[in-house]
């Protein structure tokens, strides 16, 4: 009988280890959310438009297809624009980083 009761309370704190484990990994996961990825603010970005257009369901697929490859072809063609002004301020590949960062957030970067 001693034995039985000893299992038993030697559990317990286990089991209370293990759920407090639980609730703090399960918190810090919601906590650390990372922002949407760029896909996702692009096909959220082109599911507003759709809803804007007040065409049928049916349609959407195609309309989907149509605005996220033209979204890309448009990042496409601003990687390509940030690049070429970085080539052109003469900087050193170390500042690369920031620059097409600032450059491809919208804001002028600083020459």
């Amino acid at each position: 009988m001693k034995t039985m009761q000893m299992t038993k309370r030697s559990t317990r704190p286990a089991a209370a280890c293990a759920m407090a484990l639980a609730l703090a990994l399960g918190g810090a996961a919601r906590a650390a959310d990372p922002a949407p990825s760029a896909q996702n603010s692009r096909m959220a970005a082109c599911s507003a438009d759709f809803k804007e257009t007040g065409r049928d369901g049916k349609e959407r697929q195609a309309f989907m297809k149509d605005c996220l490859t033209d979204k890309k072809k448009a990042q496409n063609n601003r990687m390509s624009s940030c690049s070429a002004d970085f080539k052109a301020t003469g900087k050193d590949g170390k500042e690369r980083q920031a620059f097409m960062k600032e450059c491809l957030s919208g804001a002028k970067p600083a020459a």
